[in-house]
């Protein structure tokens, strides 16, 4: 046991108040014990005194009468030599300890009848007390490696899931998470450490997961539009080219650089909130004025298409949330919408509030295949088999929608029937 442990600080400041309570203890039982033995060794010599003709002869009790300092009468147990001592003291009980021998005392009372003084003495009493110290010296180091070595297991009982907490800490690594450590039966602080260990644990894990996701996201996502810069750039450094090569060559890196800026600002989207800091970010928002505002920005999508957005219903509704994830949900939703409906087609929209707040987009676009329902709302998915592959996208935006009404503690639903027209997909999302 190394001694600047926990365990072996518990187990010194155990000690030393151990041992200063059985000291206490054993001075205040000696100290009440020396009381009750004297006085009823008083009680008996004064019982003694008080009918000394009738105990005068009494055995092992000295009994004398002394008047004008001269003994009158006594017995052959009297043998106090300085009684004048005494004679005219206030007190009236005395013990008298000998000087050689702590384990017999000897007692003197004296009764004060007018002029008379009546003595009564007892000599070579068993000293109960000094033997009853002899035993406490003897009992409190033994108490006390007991009350140790009994705390010493209790300790390591109670530090035990500590020490499994500190074994599992040593093995975690970036690469490598331990199991969750097991929860003790005993509902205490022990208890809540551990299913604290456990839940920080399971938050790393999840963390790194999102982390190396993130990172093969950003690896997988950007290798294109790297590489179409990448050959266009050696391409125009191969030869002198006319302007115009140039220019379409700066015009293909400057779209894949844009690429590059929207696959960042949407990963980062997807990590930059987590449950434990969303609800920091809130503030009220008007989602209606919010809605419209999004609206007004596909106004040139829904024309080139010759689409009509048939607007059912829009309420005036307030909520705590965040802005940039509540437009990033309408915005995506909508897009979606549009990208995947054919021309000439309609488009219908919701947002209303009853016992919750409903935000509904309904299509009448291509429809979505059953096996890839539940799979859409996964970063970078994309149903080329089944959707346009000339639609520009990423995967992302659904994903985002996801993460974003999960921070708000809402609901996203996503119905679709596949080639079937005046029907296509219809969105639900409830917050």
């Amino acid at each position: 046991m190394k001694f600047n442990s926990l365990k072996a600080r518990v187990l010194v400041w155990f000690g030393t108040i151990s041992f200063i309570v059985l000291a206490l203890f054993a001075l205040s039982f000696s100290y009440f014990l020396d009381k009750s033995i004297n006085n009823n060794i008083k009680s008996r010599l004064e019982f003694i005194a008080h009918k000394y003709k009738d105990h005068i002869a009494t055995q092992n009790i000295g009994i004398a009468v002394v008047k004008d300092g001269e003994i009158k009468i006594k017995n052959n147990d009297f043998t106090l030599q300085d009684f004048k001592n005494y004679l005219h003291q206030e007190e009236s009980f005395f013990i008298l300890e000998h000087t050689q021998d702590d384990d017999y005392i000897d007692a003197l009372y004296v009764e004060k009848v007018g002029t008379k003084r009546i003595m009564v003495f007892q000599k070579d009493i068993d000293n109960k007390i000094e033997n009853f110290q002899d035993i406490l010296l003897f009992l409190i180091p033994i108490l006390l490696l007991i009350f140790i070595f009994l705390a010493s297991k209790m300790l390591d009982k109670i530090l035990s899931p500590i020490n499994r907490l500190i074994h599992a800490t040593k093995d975690i690594s970036v690469t490598k998470f331990t199991k969750s450590i097991e929860v003790p039966k005993e509902d205490d602080e022990i208890k809540e450490l551990v299913v604290s260990f456990n839940a920080m644990i399971e938050r790393l894990q999840e963390g790194i997961e999102r982390l190396d996701r993130f990172n093969s996201d950003v690896s997988h996502e950007l290798k294109t539009p790297l590489t179409v810069i990448q050959g266009e750039v050696e391409l125009a450094l191969r030869k002198t080219r006319e302007a115009l090569e140039y220019q379409n060559t700066l015009a293909t890196i400057e779209t894949q650089s844009k690429q590059i800026e929207l696959i960042v600002k949407q990963l980062l989207l997807l990590t930059k909130y987590t449950k434990e800091n969303i609800k920091d970010s809130f503030e009220e928002c008007l989602l209606d004025s919010l809605l419209i505002g999004i609206i007004d920005t596909f106004k040139i999508q829904l024309s080139e298409k010759n689409l009509h957005l048939d607007i059912q219903k829009i309420e005036p509704i307030t909520m705590q949330a965040n802005p940039i994830l509540i437009e990033s949900i309408f915005s995506n939703i909508i897009d979606n919408a549009i990208k995947y409906t054919p021309k000439d087609k309609k488009i219908y929209l919701w947002l209303y509030k009853d016992s919750t707040i409903h935000f509904i987009v309904k299509d009448e676009g291509v429809g979505i295949d059953k096996e890839h329902l539940s799979k859409i709302t996964d970063r970078f998915y994309r149903v080329d088999s089944s959707r346009n592959k000339k639609v520009n996208g990423f995967g992302l935006g659904l994903s985002i929608v996801k993460n974003s009404v999960m921070m708000h503690e809402g609901s996203l639903d996503i119905k679709s029937v596949e080639a079937s027209p005046a029907k296509g997909t219809t969105v639900t999302i409830l917050l």
